[in-house]
């Protein structure tokens, strides 16, 4: 059955005004355009809906029944209508990111916090995951966007680089190296590490500066958390290479952390599919994580400016 709205809203004018010319001008449509609606319309139903004279229009029964229901049909409808299109213009509804688990931990929850505030009818939904299922989900449309690091792979993706986090060194500090003030790429050469594992977006620029720095070390474990990794440290286990966004904001108590030269970054992209636009709301939320991330590199600016003649980072 092929109906069209178009179709519903001329009969139910006409079971009201009982008369063709007087509907035309109600919907914009001349008699002839009118009387080929209803003709339209009883033919895709099979059924006789008018009794047309050339002195009166009246309903048949199939009519009546018919006008009865669809009144309210109709109102229903243009209040669905009316409630989807407020989700734009007042921001109401749900929108779900993805994204790995130190920007979870470190970049999100500010996210999330100010996204009630300033947007409280859309409600912001994380998916905690790890790098390879955060591309996963925004490919296959599970989400409307995913915050990576950035993807060695973005043919099927448009990318928003939103901020830059620098690799660091964590050790007990009893080290040697947590002597030193700044400490070198290539002084890891021979040492212990305990690393984020391969599904990290993290793992494969640690590798790539290693190699780079002609940097032959022994991997003693290889874990999924930045956590986990602090735990095996405090173990004895080895160092640590690690984003500096790993570090909690009020350092680690048992552990220094030390910049590493020279100072190699890691990108922090906001991803969603090529060639499909964001809804707005889900472009509302991913303008509010760009503009939190933004705030975040300038007040890890300000403070690496002011902490710039201490021997480490957080706390030691």
């Amino acid at each position: 059955m092929n109906v069209s709205l178009r179709q519903l809203q001329v009969f139910q004018s006409v079971a009201v005004t009982r008369n063709f010319s007087r509907t035309g001008d109600q919907v914009g449509l001349t008699q002839p355009a009118v009387s080929r609606c209803i003709t339209e319309l009883e033919t895709q139903l099979g059924l006789k809906l008018l009794n047309r004279t050339t002195r009166e229009v009246g309903l048949t029964d199939a009519g009546h029944s018919l006008a009865a229901r669809l009144t309210r049909v109709l109102e229903d409808l243009d209040g669905v209508l009316l409630e989807v299109r407020g989700m734009a213009t007042e921001r109401r509804g749900r929108v779900r990111v993805a994204s790995s688990p130190t920007l979870s931990a470190n970049l999100m929850p500010d996210c999330i916090a100010r996204c009630q505030q300033e947007l409280p009818g859309l409600e912001l939904v994380l998916l905690d995951r790890i790098q390879n299922a955060v591309l996963a989900s925004v490919l296959s449309g599970e989400v409307d966007f995913g915050v990576v690091i950035d993807p060695s792979e973005r043919e099927a993706l448009e990318c928003d680089t939103i901020l830059t986090d620098p690799f660091c060194l964590a050790c007990l500090p009893g080290h040697r190296l947590a002597r030193k003030r700044q400490v070198q790429w290539s002084d890891l050469h021979g040492e212990a590490l305990v690393l984020l594992d391969h599904a990290s977006g993290s793992r494969r620029l640690i590798d790539q500066a290693l190699a780079t720095h002609g940097v032959q070390c022994r991997v003693v474990q290889e874990v999924g958390h930045p956590t986990t990794i602090f735990r095996m440290l405090d173990a004895g286990l080895g160092l640590s290479v690690i984003p500096a966004m790993a570090v909690p904001p009020g350092g680690l108590s048992s552990l220094v952390v030390r910049p590493l030269l020279p100072r190699i970054d890691r990108d922090i992209v906001l991803v969603h599919r090529r060639n499909r636009a964001l809804a707005p709301l889900a472009q509302a939320a991913w303008n509010l994580v760009r503009d939190v991330a933004a705030e975040q590199q300038l007040l890890m600016a300000k403070n690496q400016s002011q902490n710039s003649h201490l021997p480490f980072i957080g706390k030691g």
